[in-house]
């Protein structure tokens, strides 16, 4: 990475412009061009420095919902059990744990009852118990980490 890398990921994780021209807006706070700004997002993608760059979305706020959820996977079936899981557009994140719940995931749905019905299909498909957590309470922790 060179020092505009490190300058992008500081400034646009928590300072990415909502405007018609979001790229040319955030080139000009970084002194760059609106392509040198997409070329360097593009690289920092490609060579996996970024795993994503895009908005975070409320579902909840946008009348869906969204649960973590667990599930207690044998070793011997975790990448069929994973494609299953990943194979549907609501889960948002898919992680491997070790611990005996090993398979944690996060489901956002346009509409609540979603949620539900995703853990039922899941459950159905893989004969495997799914854990269902939703949120009881929210606290805001700013995660920023600066390169």
């Amino acid at each position: 990475m060179d020092e505009i890398d490190r300058l992008i990921i500081n400034t646009l994780q928590s300072d990415f412009p909502v405007s018609s021209h979001p790229y040319a807006d955030a080139a000009k706070k970084l002194n760059i061009s609106e392509s040198e700004l997409i070329k360097k997002i593009q690289t920092l993608l490609e060579n996996k420095t970024l795993t994503r760059f895009g908005p975070l979305y409320r579902a909840d706020r946008l009348g869906g919902d969204f649960s973590l959820v667990a599930m207690q996977v044998p070793e011997e079936r975790f990448k069929e059990v994973t494609d299953i899981v990943n194979a549907y557009s609501e889960v948002a994140h898919n992680y491997q744990r070790d611990n005996a719940f090993n398979m944690w995931f996060v489901l956002a749905t346009e509409i609540p009852e979603r949620i539900g019905e995703v853990c039922d299909e899941i459950a159905q498909q893989t004969g495997l118990k799914v854990y269902n957590m939703p949120k009881l309470e929210e606290y805001f922790i700013e995660l920023k980490l600066t390169v």
